[in-house]
């Protein structure tokens, strides 16, 4: 659980987990900074780090991979238009183009909100808070994904009333999926789709449970934060005060 990570208010006035700084500091994952500490990658006041049970202030010196790690920054949210075509990762086995080699070169390191895979688009939101991006991927935060989906086949009444109460795929359980039939054009059909898990490829095996074949998928909000009229490529800073707003509870922590 997450709130298991936290600190007590006695350890918070000796400082913070060393894998919660490396997260906020936009380094890496929490559960990527327990492995590295496990492999020998990160060193402690000159001593290599043998385990993620330590507590570290701003006066401690923290190197990961022989780079020096600061304090960490204050947190930062962007929204991004990914177009189509670019992978959501930082390194790409296939040698495919990233959303990361796209990014102005003024920001700084950031992580992805969840993913969209190669042939989705549409909103998705990068920070340089590993902590953030692990609260908002957890279902539990509550927050919906919007999408508008374009799709081969048509829909009937069946369908959507069996999404709304959630299906079970080849043993993975999708929970309850609002499915709206925005237009039929042609052989296609364009539909509304709102979710809270975003399991992998969620949207197009469900669909493909149904015979639908996606051809077009478009996320257009995620939680608060909206696609509104960003363009493909497009990346802008949310606000201080709309962060605030959005997240007070989760930064005061």
């Amino acid at each position: 659980m997450e709130d298991q990570d936290q600190n007590t208010a006695a350890d918070e006035n000796r400082g913070e987990r060393i894998a919660k700084r490396l997260a906020r500091a936009g380094v890496c994952s929490r559960r990527d900074a327990e492995r590295w500490i496990a492999e020998g990658r990160v060193m402690l006041n000159g001593k290599i780090l043998e385990t993620p049970a330590v507590l570290v202030t701003d006066a401690d010196k923290i190197i990961v991979d022989g780079r020096s790690i600061g304090a960490a920054p204050a947190t930062r949210l962007w929204r991004y238009h990914k177009p189509a075509g670019l992978v959501t990762s930082h390194r790409d086995e296939q040698d495919r183009d990233t959303i990361f080699q796209h990014l102005p070169r003024e920001m700084p390191r950031v992580i992805s909100v969840g993913r969209l895979d190669l042939n989705s688009e549409g909103l998705l939101l990068l920070t340089n808070d590993g902590g953030l991006s692990r609260h908002l991927e957890l279902p539990a935060t509550g927050w919906s994904r919007q999408y508008r989906v374009r799709a081969f086949g048509s829909v009937g009444e069946g369908m959507i009333k069996l999404l709304a109460k959630g299906i079970t795929i080849e043993g993975v359980h999708y929970g309850p999926i609002k499915l709206e039939v925005e237009r039929q054009q042609g052989s296609n059909v364009w539909l509304h789709m709102t979710l809270h898990e975003g399991k992998n490829r969620e949207i197009r095996r469900v669909l493909s449970r149904f015979g639908l074949e996606v051809n077009r998928l478009i996320r257009e909000s995620y939680g608060p934060f909206h696609l509104s009229k960003l363009a493909p490529g497009q990346v802008e800073e949310v606000t201080p005060e709309a962060l605030d707003n959005a997240l007070g509870k989760f930064l005061q922590k």
